[in-house]
């Protein structure tokens, strides 16, 4: 099982950098992780959000290609409906071609209605549209439909569908699926089937919310307000979906209930217990890779290098025995 981190590459108000900095940073730290001993890194998509987030991650990619020999490089996710197929499978060409063959290829169907009316693109229609696009994806790369080709044959395709209806759609696609909630592996397996595919052939990967640390009790401590920034930027972008207006997570709503929301349930822990944690999580699962988020919120710079460094190192290596 392969052990890496995830960018997104925010810089929230409070906490507001120059925009060239926070990029220089993030390339830096991806060096930091591949020398430490990361096996891979992850980037992922979003639009307007207040705190800038990253919005091409296959842009990122191809500077992360530059700067390293040796991680895999991935997306989770490129969001496919704001894209003609074409544009994704050259761009994810050119990656693996700079990259010498690193590049993991998420896709995903996205959920904030704004970025779709940027794009022109339908929200109704989002999964149905992934679906097509994965699979016209994975037959320009695979059968010769881009200029240059990439060097990877097959090409690595993962499905960044949540939910059980959407780990089903993965396996009919006979892609990995970019989840490790246990919950999802039936479904996920019935779809293989369903598809033609061997269950047997199921492969998964995705983001653990673990952050490591020397001294858990006092980063959480550091970290909290920076989790309560990323999980309601999270909220308003469902809200201006929705139109339900959220009330704004407090850090005092985080330390009495730390189990509300998808990432509200950070596990900040020591090394071996980050690692016990992960082992726990995966275990009996098809996981070949999990990744961590690499900052949390614009958190401070040492938690983030030695949350990098312990990742890379003695997480990593307690997993790999």
């Amino acid at each position: 099982m392969r052990v890496g981190l995830y960018f997104d590459l925010r810089n929230p108000a409070a906490w507001r950098r120059p925009w060239r900095d926070v990029y220089a940073r993030a390339l830096e730290r991806v060096e930091h992780a591949e020398a430490a001993g990361a096996d891979s890194v992850w980037v992922t998509e979003h639009h307007f959000f207040d705190d800038g987030y990253l919005p091409q991650p296959l842009t990122m990619a191809a500077a992360i290609a530059a700067r390293t020999r040796r991680v895999r490089i991935g997306t989770a996710v490129v969001l496919a409906p704001l894209r003609p197929a074409v544009q994704i499978a050259e761009e994810a060409a050119i990656v693996d071609l700079v990259s010498g063959g690193r590049l993991e290829l998420g896709l995903g169907a996205g959920y904030v209605k704004p970025e779709f009316d940027a794009y022109g693109a339908d929200l109704s229609t989002r999964f149905d549209v992934t679906d097509a696009r994965i699979a016209e994806v994975r037959q320009l790369l695979d059968g010769d439909g881009v200029t240059p080709p990439p060097l990877q044959r097959p090409f690595p395709i993962w499905a960044g569908y949540l939910g059980p209806k959407g780990a089903r759609r993965a396996g009919r696609l006979g892609v990995g699926l970019l989840s490790v909630e246990r919950r999802l592996l039936e479904p996920y397996q019935q779809g293989l089937d369903e598809g033609g595919h061997d269950p047997g052939s199921a492969r998964t990967a995705g983001v653990v919310n673990v952050m490591a640390a020397d001294d858990p009790e006092s980063a959480l401590e550091r970290v909290l307000p920076h989790l309560a920034h990323q999980l309601n930027s999270y909220r308003a972008a469902n809200a201006s979906t929705t139109g339900r207006r959220p009330r704004e997570l407090t850090v005092d709503d985080l330390r009495q209930n730390p189990g509300s929301g998808p990432l509200a349930a950070l596990q900040v822990l020591g090394p071996a217990d980050a690692a016990a944690h992960i082992r726990e999580l995966t275990a009996g699962l098809p996981v070949e890779e999990v990744y961590a988020w690499a900052s949390i919120g614009g958190m401070p710079d040492d938690l983030v290098a030695r949350h990098i460094e312990l990742m890379s190192t003695e997480v990593r290596e307690a997993l790999a025995d």
